[in-house]
């Protein structure tokens, strides 16, 4: 047992559990409720109504009004909103993205991209008497947001914005809550003015447009459809909208960065249209910090439920006791299997914790400085694909080594799986995310390069990178005296001291980076920069990365050092180890091939692992149970012998 009373679980979960950790708490004893029990149904119309009971819940009790601005009717409470969405993963991915809609992007569009003529939406939508959704995506466009092709184009004689879809493509498209519940839409379109009879295009913008009347019947000029049967989330109506010359008032458009008069005059207080956009896309950070969190939590959910399951599943005779299995977990390649997911889940948690504590701060901030709001834009990508990548990864590992049994339903993998599939796609592409890391790395987040394309950055890169001062997280002073105590040797022993291995991680970062931006220089001298771009792309997803993994480790780092309790202490001593050696691992042919290992010193990364495997065995149920999962929320059949056969 640890000091205070508690269990040394009690203080790995209050570590996880970060600032936010009473709205944690009470999330937890909201979910416990049977109403929040998870199910599991392909059936998209029991699981939608599941989701709408559950969404009244919810706003009922009260708790859906976190983030919004006290004006509003809420608690400003960035932090708390983001964290509360997070957690409703643990229960169901459905009500989760349901939530993260209404409350977080649709609401947050609302919020955040208008002005106090809008203010009046946001009670409505706290109390779901508004519900929307979020019409950005389009069926010819995902990842190119600029590219949009819808258009809302003024009309000076009604005062009002034409909303159309100009071609096939322009179809908004997997728009969550478009095919049933949604009666307004947040749309992201072309903003489209006249000069001396001349359109004047002034790039994307939102516009609010409703799109069904109290009946649920589309309007004129509206036309949606149902997504239907998807890989997953059946809880989620996702669907199609198409605008055929749709009428909306002049007011209507979210206006805080771009205004237009009743005469049709555009103004903005931001001039520079490429530096407007992604300020706007900015603004609306928090859908991507939820998406991550909350894959991180799904994925802690699947690994709870395997590693239990491996406490009590037995396989093949012991060999001292014929009469007598062996557990699966007592074996070391299924402790290879699952451990090395908990670390990487404790890892992205404490890194998680730090984005969600920045993305509050400077959301909440009378004065954001535009480069630490690039900072956090770059870190909300970066971590958001670590996390959707780890939880596609950690659900399948974990209902492969739950056997047949993880391939039911009743055992709540298959539906972690399948729901939480789509998450390396949405809210930005996984791929196109980490170049955006890059890009910030590269152009050592200079304010003029904000706007530009891939050509244009490779251009600056190539012909402007030089030293880098490498931007610590909050733990700058604890890795400065860690680097200091780092051990050089070829001992083995050296891979378990701290500065050694963030000294690694730092070395490849920063060797990846410079490397990176070299073969820059020489290619576009040689080809045309979207050729050069092209040349070294595998190099830029591995230089950011490098970048990520790097910050995740700084953040662990920082968890150790907040956490109290000597125990939970020492515990996550252990942990960050296998975090660092797995990673360390997994790209051993980068450390072998450019001498930061040599041959035998990559053999001792693999006997490190298997050691701080064996040394976590005895801990195996205190690791998950620091998840902090309530009993009803991980509940699988299986792992009830009760309801075994006899």
């Amino acid at each position: 047992m640890a000091s205070d009373n508690k269990s040394t679980a009690d203080h790995l979960r209050d570590a996880l559990d970060g600032r936010w950790r009473d709205v944690r708490n009470q999330t937890r004893a909201q979910l416990s409720e049977e109403a929040f029990r998870p199910h599991y149904t392909p059936n998209t119309v029991i699981a939608r109504a599941k989701v709408a009971e559950q969404m009244q819940i919810m706003a009922t009790s009260g708790i859906s009004d976190e983030g919004f601005r006290k004006e509003h009717g809420g608690t400003g409470d960035v932090g708390a909103a983001v964290t509360m969405i997070e957690m409703l993963a643990m229960s169901d991915l459905s009500l989760m993205v349901k939530a993260g809609v209404q409350w977080g992007l649709f609401g947050g569009a609302v919020e955040n991209l208008g002005t106090e003529r809008h203010g009046s939406y946001i009670k409505d939508i706290i109390t779901l008497d508004l519900l929307g959704c979020f019409a950005m995506t389009e069926t010819g466009h995902g990842s190119d947001v600029q590219s949009l092709e819808t258009t809302a184009t003024y009309d000076p004689e009604t005062e009002e914005f034409v909303v159309h879809s100009e071609t096939p493509s322009a179809r908004k498209d997997y728009i969550g809550g478009a095919a049933e519940t949604a009666r307004m839409a947040a749309v992201f379109a072309q903003l489209i003015t006249h000069e001396d009879g001349k359109p004047v295009n002034h790039g994307v913008h939102c516009v609010l447009v409703p799109i069904r009347d109290e009946d649920g019947n589309d309007l004129p000029g509206v036309t949606t459809s149902d997504c239907q049967y998807k890989g997953g989330l059946p809880g989620v109506d996702n669907g199609r909208i198409m605008f055929d010359h749709v009428r909306v008032p002049r007011v209507n458009l979210l206006n805080k960065y771009g205004d237009v008069a009743a005469d049709g005059t555009y103004t903005s207080p931001i001039e520079n249209p490429n530096r407007r956009f992604f300020t706007m896309i900015g603004t609306l950070i928090r859908g991507r910090v939820t998406v991550g969190g909350s894959a991180g939590a799904a994925a802690r959910v699947a690994l709870d439920i395997a590693t239990r399951y491996a406490l009590q599943r037995r396989q093949f005779s012991a060999p001292d006791d014929d009469d007598r299995e062996v557990l699966i977990m007592d074996y070391l390649v299924h402790q290879r299997r699952l451990f090395p997911l908990i670390a990487r889940s404790y890892a992205l948690q404490f890194a998680q914790n730090e984005l969600v504590s920045k993305t509050h701060d400077l959301q909440t901030s009378d004065v954001v400085d535009a480069e630490e709001q690039r900072e956090l834009e770059a870190r909300a990508a970066g971590l958001k694909a670590a996390n959707t990548w780890h939880a596609s990864r950690a659900i399948q590992e974990a209902r492969e080594a739950c056997g047949g049994a993880g391939y039911m339903a009743e055992n709540r993998l298959i539906a972690l799986r399948a729901d939480t599939d789509v998450f390396t796609t949405f809210e930005g592409d996984n791929h196109v995310l980490t170049q955006l890391v890059a890009k910030e790395l590269l152009t050592a987040y200079a304010d003029d390069i904000k706007s530009m394309s891939p050509v244009e950055w490779v251009r600056f890169a190539a012909n402007t990178v030089g030293d880098r001062v490498m931007k610590r997280t909050a733990a700058e002073a604890i890795m400065q005296r860690i680097i200091d105590s780092r051990q050089d040797s070829e001992e083995e022993g050296s891979l378990f001291n701290r500065g050694t291995q963030v000294s690694m991680f730092e070395d490849r970062e920063d060797y990846l980076l410079s490397s990176v931006a070299r073969r820059l220089q020489g290619k576009s001298k040689e080809m045309s920069a979207f050729d050069a771009f092209n040349a070294v792309q595998d190099h830029v997803l591995h230089a950011a990365q490098a970048h990520i993994d790097r910050i995740v480790l700084e953040a662990f780092v920082a968890g150790i050092d907040a956490c109290p309790d000597p125990e939970a202490r020492e515990l996550l001593d252990v942990i960050c180890d296998l975090y660092a050696l797995t990673v360390i691992e997994e790209d051993k042919a980068w450390f072998i091939e450019h001498r930061y290992l040599s041959t035998e010193r990559a053999k001792a990364v693999t006997r490190g692992i298997n050691d701080r495997c064996r040394v976590l065995r005895p801990h195996a149920r205190t690791l998950v149970d620091g998840f902090g999962i309530p009993e009803s929320l991980r509940y699988a059949e299986m792992l009830h012998p009760e309801n075994l056969p006899d």
